[in-house]
């Protein structure tokens, strides 16, 4: 649960703005946004391999050398419990965030622009355009990347194998990788299905109300 909240947040929230930035105007959008988008073509395996060595090598390696005074970056986080599941999170949001901003700038593209100009010539400024109609407007993309976020969040097992193991000590141990333990390494089917079976009904009842919660919040053109 704690990775999945962490996971939906920063990637919803991280693509939110990046869509915003991206349907602003700026020089080299299309440039960006495929740069962006490019990670979520990168299959699950071959991030956590990538992930992997970035977080054992590259990073210790720039720690020790140019940023000894920064503990945070001077040893893996793959092999601290407390920062491994962390290193998880962060793969995922980079490899998801491309993904959501797509969806995010389909739904900055049709907000109507007159209305934005009505308020424009009104005297609205940025921070409260994204308020009181962005926002709002934005309210159908929330509840199809929520739900993406979320069902990916909760099934999640190719990262979690190849980037850490669920190691060390089993603290990044997710759902998906402990059924599949459960089931087919322990050979307990019958507990690995009633795990597996639970978990869609978990799945399933968080994802029907956060559908149901965001349609009422939907706003009508």
């Amino acid at each position: 649960m704690k990775y999945v909240f962490a996971m939906v947040i920063l990637t919803n929230v991280i693509a939110f703005f990046l869509a915003y930035f991206l349907t602003s105007g700026i020089k080299g959008e299309n440039f960006f946004r495929a740069g962006f988008f490019s990670s979520n073509l990168i299959g699950g395996i071959i991030l956590g391999i990538i992930w992997n060595f970035i977080f054992s090598n590259v990073l210790v390696y720039i720690g020790k050398n140019f940023l000894p005074f920064i503990p945070l970056f001077t040893k893996s986080w793959l092999g601290d419990p407390n920062k491994a599941l962390w290193a998880l999170v962060l793969t995922t949001v980079w490899q998801y965030s491309g993904y959501m901003m797509i969806i995010y700038i389909a739904g900055f593209m049709s907000i109507p622009r007159d209305v934005l100009e009505a308020a424009t010539i009104d005297g609205a400024g940025n921070f409260v355009k994204l308020k009181n109609i962005i926002i709002p407007f934005m309210i159908p993309s929330f509840v199809v990347c929520i739900f993406l976020s979320l069902q990916r969040g909760f099934i999640v097992y190719d990262i979690n194998l190849s980037l850490t193991g669920g190691g060390p000590f089993k603290s990044t141990q997710l759902i998906a990788m402990h059924v599949y333990e459960k089931a087919f390494l322990a050979q307990q089917y019958g507990v690995g299905q009633a795990e597996a079976f639970f978990l869609f009904v978990v799945v399933a009842i968080i994802t029907m109300t956060q559908v149901y919660i965001g349609k009422k919040m939907e706003i009508e053109l």
